[in-house]
């Protein structure tokens, strides 16, 4: 499990923080009556996570080999 915290924290951080600014930036400007497509939020939501997770695991493997 050592070897993947890179990878799942940073696909949380980056599924959070789009959700987080998303709400913080647009659902505040949105009208009620109009709607929105919550699957594109929820797929650009995981595809964000999943573009953390690749940094993530890209940073992790650079540390790692740094300390050997």
């Amino acid at each position: 499990m050592k070897n993947k915290a890179g990878t799942i924290i940073g696909f949380v951080l980056g599924l959070t923080g789009f959700l987080f600014l998303f709400k913080m930036i647009f659902l505040d400007h949105i009208l009620p009556e109009d709607e929105l497509a919550p699957g594109i939020v929820v797929m650009a939501a995981i595809l964000n996570g999943l573009l953390f997770a690749l940094a993530g695991h890209v940073i992790q493997r650079y540390v790692a080999k740094k300390r050997n």
